[in-house]
């Protein structure tokens, strides 16, 4: 079972120098890092949304990867694997890039920001894949595959890839109450503050029935709003829902279970 937490991106990187090179450049690329910043000024500070800034996206790369690992020890192909664009740790670097920047769009407007982020990552990633590849077809295969997972993980648009699916999921699994903090003491008292509010812990474990199992543990019913809401959207569309199982708990007691 695994912690869904800022520190798990740092387990993840540690064991691989590929996606430890990508994520050292993401981390002091001046761009990317002032764009993170600027989509938590418009998200959090100007419309009192949750956090979608560096944290987050250290939270999303980490989880996104703990999924991808789990489908692979399961047999699972990634997408860009089969379509021979790459081999193993190029999808893992597809899913981290995608899961890292998903939100930098934000820095320019909430709406669309799934397709600002696009349009901005496309700038990043022409910058920092030739410092990684030397194989220019190889470089705009793998930056295409990256936007697809950036443009995706709007929960009304359809994943078409694996790694596009799992970016996706795993944006919602960053649901914990840290994450609401800020916004609910700025005065923000409505339903997906008091939701996220009550989610203590979210874990991601290897299931029995399906290959992932997310399972939240929350203090009241309220996170079960959280799940539906904002995770259960994003699982709907990813491609991929038929290979993952949520488990609500509260306190440590199962609540629900719930296959989207």
């Amino acid at each position: 079972m695994v912690l869904i937490s800022p520190k798990l991106i740092y387990a993840k990187v540690d064991k691989n120098d590929l996606l430890r090179k990508i994520f050292e450049i993401l981390e002091n690329d001046l761009f990317v890092q002032e764009g993170l910043k600027m989509a938590n000024i418009n998200a959090v500070t100007r419309l009192n949304y949750n956090d979608h800034g560096v944290m987050h996206s250290r939270i999303v790369a980490g989880s996104a990867l703990e999924m991808l690992d789990i489908l692979l020890s399961r047999g699972f192909t990634p997408s860009s694997v089969k379509a021979g664009i790459g081999n193993i740790d190029d999808a893992k670097l597809i899913v981290l890039a995608g899961a890292y920047l998903h939100d930098i769009g934000n820095a320019i407007h909430r709406k669309y920001h799934n397709l600002h982020g696009y349009i901005l990552a496309d700038k990043v990633l022409d910058k920092v894949l030739p410092l990684i590849y030397n194989d220019r077809r190889k470089v705009e295969d793998i930056k295409f595959e990256i936007l697809h997972a950036i443009f995706s993980h709007d929960e009304e648009v359809n994943a078409l890839s694996l790694e596009a699916g799992i970016v996706k999921i795993a944006d919602g699994t960053d649901m914990a109450e840290g994450r609401a903090r800020i916004p609910y003491k700025r005065g923000k008292l409505d339903i997906h503050a008091f939701s996220a509010l009550a989610i203590k812990t979210v874990e991601v474990i290897e299931g029995a029935k399906r290959p992932i199992e997310i399972v939240v543990d929350m203090e009241n019913e309220a996170g079960v709003f959280q799940i539906e809401e904002v995770l259960g959207k994003k699982i709907k569309t990813s491609g991929i829902s038929k290979l993952v199982k949520v488990t609500a708990l509260k306190k440590g007691v199962k609540l629900k279970e719930l296959y989207l």
